[in-house]
């Protein structure tokens, strides 16, 4: 287990793998403050990690994979620190997440309701066992999906079903949410994490390169990210070629390169 800062988030390493498990089941797996820090430094950690080709993140229990944020942690919360500590630090925590250099597999187990909806499409790939029901209910209580709910969703489950989901309160099944786009395989209850396994263990006899790059081109492509994926693309065709070594060697002798 590596110390992520919180114990309720704990990340653990099994040679190409990396997991990520939300350790609060008495509380639906909710979110407060200090774990949506770990979730973020938990991120950090796969994202050196060199030897890591492929991350799962789930939740303790089959109630629920995440019920979102802690609603008693924020709604005590003064307007200002809300918006500029709480949905500031959760999108860097779920950007951290959505910005892995390897492929993410979230692993639904419960209940994936609100910000564990948010935290879900972060992954790459959903897996939800059969028991479970998704969509965003924020509206319903006065507040807005605040972390990335009307802006990354869009992006990867498309606008008119956030719409049914965060304006009308739609709820949708796990086979309905197969048939529509928001998860990728559905697992008998208890078998989630097994069907994550042997997706990841298929991601990762594919070139670990070329798998890290191809997703970094699709997050551009999306819209996620584009200044990091274009600067270490062509740092890396700089990085292979003569000049560097030239420029390399000039510097080392103390003298003018000669390109």
């Amino acid at each position: 287990m590596v110390d992520t800062g919180d114990h309720r988030i704990r990340l653990s390493f099994d040679g190409h793998f990396a997991t990520i498990l939300i350790a609060r089941p008495e509380k639906l797996n909710a979110l407060d403050y200090e774990m949506v820090l770990a979730l973020e430094r938990a991120a950090h950690l796969i994202e050196a990690a060199r030897d890591v080709r492929v991350a799962i993140i789930t939740g303790e229990g089959e109630r629920s994979f995440c019920a979102g944020g802690d609603i008693e942690a924020w709604s005590a919360l003064s307007p200002s620190d809300f918006g500029l500590a709480w949905v500031r630090h959760g999108h860097r925590a779920f950007d951290a997440l959505a910005r892995l250099r390897q492929p993410l597999i979230a692993v639904l187990n419960g209940h994936t309701l609100g910000g564990g909806l948010e935290l879900a499409a972060t992954a790459d790939f959903r897996v939800a066992e059969e028991h479970v029901k998704l969509g965003s209910p924020e509206t319903g209580l006065g507040i807005i999906p605040g972390w990335s709910g009307t802006q990354r969703t869009v992006t990867r489950f498309g606008s008119q079903l956030v719409r049914r989901m965060a304006l009308l309160g739609e709820v949708f099944t796990a086979e309905d949410g197969h048939r529509l786009g928001l998860v990728d395989a559905i697992a008998p209850k208890g078998q989630g994490l097994g069907v994550a396994i042997a997706m990841a263990e298929s991601l990762s006899r594919r070139g670990p390169l070329a798998t890290q790059t191809t997703k970094m081109l699709i997050n551009a492509a999306e819209g996620e990210e584009t200044r990091r994926p274009l600067e270490a693309l062509a740092g890396g065709l700089a990085s292979a070629g003569a000049e560097l070594r030239t420029g390399l060697a000039a510097f080392r002798d103390k003298r003018s390169p000669e390109f």
